[in-house]
């Protein structure tokens, strides 16, 4: 009787999990769809050029960096359900903007918004998680969150890209806001309120108030920094240099003509069609006997053996098959790296080790187009660029080789006293 009751609990907190993925996942859809539709139809919504674009495209991720301290601040004080509620509420009158507003002003202030419901809705998937997850399952629930949340970034770019070309900008933008407007009976069925921490965890986290600073900690935030920079910066924007210089303008596939854009994005797409299984798979994986350092310093080195071949001359399919296992290691490292610091965070302060993770991972993925073109703008090669991210793969795996061999050492120390 205990255990099916242990069970049913146990199965409850996997569902909030599951249908806070899927609300994310449904409040991104205009967000995705933007990354497709907006350079082609900017003219559309009353932008005048292609900088302008680049502006609104990554302007939501910029200022996430200064609001994720403010919602870190909000979540502290209200219960979890509140905040995802907010999320939505703010996701849906953003979405309705694209439809109805037009003009660069307009736009600069509805991702700004965006900014906002995004640090709500990631934040507030990391402390569920916090929240419901063990040591045993923490690492699958990771992977099922992260994989389930990025359906909707598939589900974005590819019906929000053929929704815009039959149709328009406007009327999609619209469409996807009808559709979120389910994720607010979702929210209020299933994510449940933030249980409040017993007097014992109050004491610990008092305790360990200032001692965020350590080693352990410094490690996973600059990792998820340096990752956020390689993965969702450098390789994505990219990606299809790359794959114009290898091959200019069009692949010659099956005897027909196919541009490298379109190619670039059908591979940067395949990532989110495998990313709900395999994110899943690894985060089970490394919830077993031999933890998650073991898999995350593999799929560090394989992903660094992956940047050094890229800029390669190889055949197309060579080429392909590379950049597929590389994306495969960024899945593995992704929810690799977002595993090890919830474990990390259990033994801290978690909201604010949570929070200033957040706050690396948007500063890494900002940074990583900016610096990278302004290097590209001052004479580097691309391959000098992909070996920047070979060495800092190689450093991270480096980082935490020592790290663990330092700890295991002082454990047979202090067993041997």
């Amino acid at each position: 009787m205990i255990k099916q009751k242990k069970q049913n609990m146990t199965m409850q907190k996997n569902k909030s999990i599951d249908v806070c993925a899927l609300v994310t996942a449904i409040c991104l859809l205009a967000d995705s769809m933007l990354y497709v539709a907006l350079p082609i139809y900017f003219r559309d919504v009353g932008l005048q050029s292609m900088w302008e674009v680049g502006l609104i495209l990554s302007l939501n991720r910029l200022v996430r960096i200064p609001l994720n301290p403010f919602v870190s601040f909000i979540y502290a004080r209200i219960q979890l359900r509140t905040g995802f509620l907010i999320s939505v509420v703010l996701a849906i009158v953003t979405t309705v903007g694209y439809g109805v507003l037009q003009g660069l002003l307009y736009w600069i202030l509805l991702r700004i918004v965006w900014g906002l419901a995004w640090s709500f809705f990631r934040l507030g998937g990391f402390f569920l998680i916090l929240d419901t997850a063990t040591n045993e399952n923490r690492g699958e629930l990771m992977g099922r969150y992260n994989g389930l949340y990025r359906l909707g970034s598939l589900g974005g770019m590819l019906v929000g890209g053929i929704c815009v070309s039959l149709t328009s900008l406007s009327f999609t933008a619209l469409l996807f806001a009808s559709v979120m407007v389910v994720s607010i009976p979702l929210t209020l069925i299933y994510i449940p309120v933030k249980q409040r921490e017993n007097s014992e965890s109050v004491r610990k986290m008092k305790q360990n108030e200032n001692s965020i600073v350590t080693k352990p900690v410094l490690l996973a935030i600059t990792s998820g920094m340096l990752l956020a920079f390689i993965i969702q910066g450098l390789f994505a924007s990219t990606i299809s240099l790359v794959m114009f210089e290898h091959f200019t303008e069009e692949v010659l596939l099956f005897g027909v003509s196919i541009g490298v854009a379109a190619v670039s994005g059908v591979l940067q797409g395949i990532r989110w069609v495998w990313e709900p299984f395999l994110a899943v798979k690894i985060g089970k994986w490394s919830d077993g006997k031999y933890g998650r350092f073991p898999l995350f310093i593999s799929f560090l080195v394989f992903g660094s053996l992956g940047f050094c071949l890229i800029p390669l001359q190889t055949p197309f399919f060579v080429f392909v098959f590379i950049v597929v296992l590389t994306m495969v290691c960024s899945t593995a490292l992704t929810t690799l790296v977002d595993a090890i610091t919830t474990d990390i965070a259990k033994t801290y302060n978690q909201h604010r080790v949570i929070t200033w993770y957040t706050i690396f991972l948007d500063t890494g993925a900002s940074l990583g187009p900016l610096i990278v073109y302004m290097l590209l703008g001052f004479g580097a090669g691309i391959s000098s660029i992909y070996a920047i991210a070979w060495v800092m793969m190689l450093m991270i795996a480096s980082g935490w080789g020592f790290y663990l061999y330092n700890k295991k050492e002082k454990r047979i120390q202090h067993d041997s006293a």
